[in-house]
């Protein structure tokens, strides 16, 4: 049996479980965006797929940036901090148009997954320090 003598820290394992469920989440909406492109009766089509397409990229870049931050890819960490930070003003338009039940936890998110990143046991584990 082997000991690993440097293990992933907590708030890193936390922060790609997070970032993996967003994905997960995003991909679920991206599923939805694609029915609604086949059933929608009139569209803008390139509208429509640049839309769905945003959402299916959104989706595998949160997975992938999940899956680096695991493997301690350094340079993963810039841009999950990046769609974090994106999370602020759409939770704070979703507050401005009355759905502050959902906006409030979007930003509560995206300051939540934020502040694991750049903790120190994450950045240690990274080796920024």
């Amino acid at each position: 049996m082997t000991i690993d003598s440097d293990p992933t820290p907590v708030t890193l394992r936390w922060a790609v479980r997070l970032l993996r469920g967003q994905a997960v989440a995003v991909g679920l909406v991206a599923a939805w965006l694609i029915v609604a492109d086949f059933t929608a009766t009139s569209t803008d089509l390139t509208s429509a797929l640049l839309v769905t397409a945003f959402a299916v990229g959104t989706a595998v870049a949160l997975w992938a940036l999940g899956g680096a931050l695991l493997r301690r890819r350094a340079g993963a960490r810039a841009p999950a901090i990046v769609l974090q930070l994106m999370l602020l003003p759409i939770g704070w338009f979703m507050i401005q148009g009355g759905l502050g039940w959902l906006g409030v936890p979007l930003i509560a998110l995206g300051l939540g997954v934020t502040w694991l990143l750049v903790s120190p046991p994450t950045t240690r584990a990274l080796g920024f320090e």
